[in-house]
């Protein structure tokens, strides 16, 4: 029995690893040296083409939690992160090429890891019996790319990602918005009754956050984002705005009135307290069930995160605002995983083709990196014939596969957040106890999968499949 992964960055080498920890012959492809994306300068496994960072250590902030679960479940990644580590104050960050060189050696000094250099330009054979990986990361080749959309269709691979803000709801002052839905009516036409509350009912249009602005505060906002600083476009990306997805910017900078006709448009509403439409709205989408976070809707931006804070706190209700995700542009490669991909991360259209990483949708190192260890798990259950138990939903791990099953009208990418996990029971908690009471649930809830669970801990040594 052997698996073919696809692409050895974060996800491609976590998933390999282990799946090797687990008895599985693995056949690694990767491309360097024969080729390189865009973004990449070595020959190295692992690469961390961006930033050397890791993000937050600290287990109130979600990613803090993922690193952490990742670590007690025998991470490769992390464990080459903490021989790299560099001194960040609250953050992991790495030297990149000592990182590299250890997860570099680990796999290729692996017995059950072949490492093949290779330029793949169609997905490879595959068959339940016989499974293959694709983590080819947010900038998988053309060739690939078309080969995976003749697969899952066109509609449903994306190059190109434009990310709205997502906030806490514990951070909006709910005392200056509104929930209303446009003309009054709710997702079955009847008229609601609109209220400030977090806590209200809200189904369909009825959950749409309303945060009303006067004329003078409408354009002293639009000068602010036309103003503010913009990450520029980086030398590999080749961005074309779409009209139905402009970033607010690329529209502020068309004439002042344009967002309040486009993202910002009023009509339709009425302010309660005033009786009558305000001259401008930002609205706010929930992101979960519980209404824990909500989506700036329309939002999309290449602001650079500090600008992101101080406009957006101009908008009523937002002054003491705290962004779960910031927006951003860039291009990428992904599908529509919640309609294409099932529990496992398995094409529904091509039973034994997986896919894990930044393709499935998730952003960032960390989430990659889990990306692969939970893909990898699931299918060692499986080619083992244990049961397949993926990670309770409690913890962050499940968080990811949450994120990549939860339908939305249009599935964008995301890190991981708070937003990704069930509140707990106990909703009076202050923002900092509950996010820690969060952590503590997940930690627990986590150790008991890795002590129950059939192969979720690495290390074990099974005896090796028989190669067939």
């Amino acid at each position: 029995m052997k698996v073919i992964v696809v692409g050895a960055g974060l996800a491609g080498c976590e998933a390999a690893f282990q799946l090797a920890e687990r008895g599985i012959d693995v056949e690694l492809i990767e491309q360097k040296p024969k080729a390189r994306t865009p973004a990449q300068n070595t020959d190295s496994l692992c690469e961390l083409v961006c930033s050397n960072s890791m993000r937050g250590a600290a287990l109130v902030n979600a990613v803090g939690l993922l690193k952490e679960e990742l670590r007690r479940a025998g991470s490769l990644v992390m464990a080459a992160a903490e021989v790299a580590r560099v001194p960040a104050g609250g953050a992991l960050a790495v030297d990149r090429d000592v990182f590299a060189a250890t997860v570099t050696e680990r796999i290729t000094s692996h017995p059950r890891i072949r490492l093949r250099h290779e330029i793949v330009e169609r997905i490879p054979e595959a068959s339940p019996a016989h499974p293959v990986i694709l983590a080819t990361g947010p900038l998988t080749g053309d060739a690939l790319a078309a080969d995976i959309a003749r697969v899952v269709g066109a509609s449903h691979l994306a190059y190109y990602d434009a990310i709205a803000p997502i906030v806490s709801a514990d951070s909006i002052d709910w005392s200056k918005v509104f929930k209303q839905s446009r003309w009054g009516k709710g997702a079955d036409g009847e008229a609601t009754e609109s209220n400030g509350q977090r806590d209200a009912a809200a189904t369909g249009d009825e959950a749409y956050v309303n945060c009303p602005f006067e004329k003078d505060a409408y354009f002293a906002f639009v000068r602010a984002i036309v103003e503010a600083q913009k990450v520029e476009p980086r030398s590999f990306e080749d961005v074309r705005y779409f009209e139905g997805c402009l970033p607010i910017e690329v529209m502020a900078s068309r004439g002042e009135r344009t967002l309040s006709f486009g993202p910002m448009k009023p009509v339709g509403l009425t302010d309660p307290r005033t009786g009558r439409r305000p001259y401008a709205v930002v609205q706010l989408r929930p992101e979960d069930q519980a209404m824990t976070a909500y989506n700036l809707v329309g939002f999309q931006t290449r602001m650079t995160y500090g600008d992101q804070t101080r406009v957006f706190r101009m908008i009523p209700g937002l002054e003491e605002v705290e962004i779960l995700r910031f927006g951003s542009v860039h291009r990428n490669t992904f599908v529509d995983a919640p309609r294409m991909l099932d529990e496992r991360m398995q094409l529904k259209a091509l039973p034994g083709v997986f896919l894990a990483g930044q393709i499935t949708g998730v952003e960032g190192y960390v989430e990659s990196c889990a990306g692969g260890l939970v893909c990898a798990i699931l299918l060692a259950q499986a080619l083992r014939g244990e049961r397949v138990t993926p990670p309770p939903e409690t913890t962050a791990l499940g968080g990811i596969r949450t994120h990549l099953s939860r339908e939305t009208e249009r599935f964008q990418p995301s890190n991981i957040t708070w937003a990704c996990i069930p509140p707990p029971p106990d909703a009076k908690l202050r923002k900092r106890e509950r996010y820690q009471a969060m952590a503590d649930r997940a930690l627990a809830d986590l150790d008991g999968w890795l002590a129950g669970a059939p192969l979720a801990r690495a290390g074990t040594a099974p005896e090796p499949l028989a190669a067939s």
